[in-house]
């Protein structure tokens, strides 16, 4: 299926990510507040389709009724039934359709969803499961509305599939930092940009020219729509392609926020889902000292989060410092987290030991 370009884009070529259509040819079943619930989730379990129609309210009534049998089944009391619970819930839930007719959904009391246009300029009428309608909605009210991030002046505008911080420690240590920097600010890279806080702070502070890179063309494509013909257009450039993409020329700062945590299978209890791989840092140390200047600085901002929730007692950073040979330690400035809101349901008992960390690396 060909994917569509971003409206007012200047990459024509980039494939987005979005929530795929559903095509089928069966005949669904329709589901309205008058329908048995039972005979509708046993329909789900036999692996038929259902449409929601008359009202957007009657998904989400379906879905609280999903989550109350599946719960009924499999309560949750160990690992292995809460991975089958959640198992079976996507498995489910996927298979709760809603039709859109004009790029609007086809039912009374929906939201108006701005991304069914921008993401699927090619065909205006479709079926999506109703999950991924839910995504599309809140991703619209953040890209609407914006966020607001303690260290910049404006909101940023996170287009869909794109990541964005919600929590901001990292942020402010990196801050810090910036109105402490004394170096050359002609050039710097930003290696996986995502929503552009960091290249947004490095502007701020006075850097002339910011290359951006990200391996998701959302990224890309939203932040070319974000910045349009504004001044962050001519002090940003944007790059897809891994790490450095085609970076070629050396600079000032490099600038890189990776994942936390390494990749595994066990770690989805925790809330921050974003995982490495095993080849990520040394290749990034690797193409970094290339690409840095002989007085620049390598700044990576971090956290121990993978050593204090027992994921790993392997530091990427440390690792590399002592076995890479190519960077040695200017300074690592820590800082601690806040505490969780008492209104989260997750368990984040290890919030109390998180720190966010920034490592000034410079040439060894």
């Amino acid at each position: 299926m060909a994917l569509p370009k971003a409206e007012d884009s200047s990459t024509p070529n980039l494939k987005l990510n979005r929530p795929e259509i559903i095509v089928s040819d069966k005949q669904l079943m329709l589901f309205s507040v008058a329908t048995d619930i039972k005979l509708t989730i046993k329909t789900l379990e036999a692996g038929h389709p259902v449409l929601i129609t008359a009202f957007y309210s009657n998904g989400l009534n379906l879905l609280k009724a999903l989550k109350t049998h599946l719960q009924k089944k499999l309560p949750n009391k160990t690992f292995k039934e809460q991975r089958e619970y959640r198992s079976q819930y996507n498995k489910l839930s996927k298979l709760i359709l809603i039709e859109v007719i004009d790029h609007k959904l086809a039912v009374k009391k929906a939201p108006f969803i701005g991304w069914l246009e921008k993401l699927y300029p090619e065909t205006s009428d479709f079926l999506l499961p109703f999950v991924k309608i839910q995504g599309l909605n809140s991703a619209w009210q953040w890209y609407e509305n914006g966020i607001s991030i303690p260290v910049l002046r404006n909101k940023i505008h996170p287009y869909y599939g794109t990541y964005f911080p919600t929590r901001f420690d990292h942020l402010i240590l990196f801050d810090n930092w910036l109105n402490r920097y004394e170096g050359a600010k002609k050039s710097a890279i930003d290696v996986g940009i995502g929503s552009g806080v960091l290249s947004f702070q490095m502007v701020k502070h006075g850097f002339q020219t910011v290359y951006g890179t990200d391996t998701n063309p959302n990224a890309i494509v939203g932040l070319t729509d974000y910045m349009k013909d504004t001044k962050l257009s001519r002090k940003i450039t944007l790059d897809f392609g891994h790490l450095f993409a085609n970076a070629s020329k050396a600079t000032e700062l490099i600038v890189f926020n990776p994942p936390w945590l390494p990749k595994s299978h066990d770690l989805d209890r925790l809330d921050e889902a974003i995982y490495y791989n095993k080849n990520l840092f040394p290749q990034f140390f690797e193409s970094a000292k290339q690409l840095l200047l002989p007085e620049g600085k390598l700044v990576v901002v971090f956290s121990n989060l993978a050593q204090i929730t027992e994921v790993t007692k392997q530091h990427p950073i440390e690792a590399e410092l002592a076995e890479g040979g190519r960077f040695v330690l200017e300074k690592c400035l820590k800082r601690k987290v806040k505490i969780a809101s008492d209104k989260t349901k997750r368990d984040q008992h290890w919030r109390d030991k998180e720190e966010v960390e920034l490592w000034v690396l410079t040439h060894a």
